[in-house]
């Protein structure tokens, strides 16, 4: 049964969402079907093409719970924003419109909160393959190699942790923290994360709540992901030194190698130049045949090499892509 409209909500639901024709109706049907049943659902469009809206305004005449808010600017940190500034509930909990959630997700996230050991808390979250590149995209972002120690896409006990996807939050800290930076079109919830770190509280990984979230469905798709997901780190980087670590720079460091190993190749040290990218090369071929054991089937494991170099190398040239930008900035303010 769906609460009053006049019932006061205990809860925000956040899903911001841009052409999510396909994705939308299955993530709200997940949602409303919480056990939690004192909810505002607040979806924030971001000037959707498809039929996005459309969708939303028949679950909003079937459910009082259902919000719909139009942002413009397109831009999830906006989107927040906006869903925080609506925010009715007192704690806010933000689902990805490419996700399904379990029927106890709301429910044990408050569970978590209202603990006050907590300043967020975020659930395990699972790729969902579709297509063949896709299934093997899932499988290379539930591997360590692939993802590094982001616990989030594959650990199997509760643990505090420095970043949590799709977040849950106390509506009056995030406000108090003045939201999600809109200056950071990716990688704000990161940012965010560590201002929450920063300000003395600690984040919780609770992968007993398992997100299925439909990943990119192409290797193409994927680095460009990645390339975004590089390039926003470095802009985080800038804003927030303190919340670079050492995995954050393996993968740049990796492709700084690569560019070393070409100019020995051309300075006639072949030898040392096939010593430096070999380790990588083996590492990759062993992932892949470890992380293959649990392919369905041969076509899948075949596409497992080409994740894993997306991620990596899309990571590390979006980063440095980043790291230049700003410098050719600085530069030409000084000018």
């Amino acid at each position: 049964m769906s609460a009053s409209p006049v019932e006061a909500p205990e809860v925000t639901v956040v899903i911001p969402a841009r052409n999510e024709a396909a994705f939308i109706g299955p993530c709200l049907e997940s949602v409303l079907r919480q056990s939690f049943d004192r909810m505002q659902v607040v979806v924030v469009d971001g000037a959707s093409s498809d039929d996005t809206v459309a969708i939303v305004s028949s679950f909003q005449a079937s459910d009082a719970r259902v919000e719909l808010l139009q942002n413009h600017r397109s831009i999830i940190p906006a989107s927040l924003n906006q869903a925080l500034a609506a925010a009715r509930g007192r704690w806010f909990i933000r689902i990805d419109a490419h996700a399904t959630v379990p029927t106890d997700y709301v429910a044990t996230l408050v569970r978590h909160l209202e603990s006050g050991r907590w300043g967020g808390v975020g659930g395990r979250k699972d790729g969902i393959g579709l297509t063949t590149q896709g299934k093997a995209v899932a499988l290379a972002m539930s591997s360590p190699f692939g993802v590094g120690n982001s616990a989030y896409h594959y650990a199997t006990s509760p643990q505090e942790v420095d970043h949590i996807p799709f977040g849950a939050y106390p509506v009056e800290l995030a406000r108090r923290l003045g939201g999600w930076d809109e200056r950071l079109v990716v990688n704000q919830d990161f940012e965010f994360d560590f201002r929450v770190r920063r300000a003395g509280y600690k984040l919780l990984l609770d992968p007993t709540l398992v997100v299925d979230w439909h990943c990119q469905q192409s290797i193409s798709a994927l680095c460009r992901q990645y390339l975004r997901y590089g390039r926003g780190k470095a802009h985080v980087a800038r804003m927030h030194p303190a919340s670079l670590r050492a995995r954050h720079l393996a993968a740049p460091a990796l492709l700084a190698s690569w560019a070393a190993a070409i100019l020995l190749a051309v300075g006639g040290r072949r030898r040392t130049a096939i010593a430096v990218v070999t380790p990588y090369a083996v590492a990759v071929l062993g992932a892949s045949t470890w992380t293959g054991r649990h392919a369905p089937t041969f076509a899948v494991a075949r596409h497992l090499p080409g994740a894993f170099l997306a991620m990596h190398v899309g990571w590390a040239l979006g980063f440095w892509r980043g790291i230049w930008g700003m410098g050719a900035s600085a530069r030409g303010q000084r000018r």
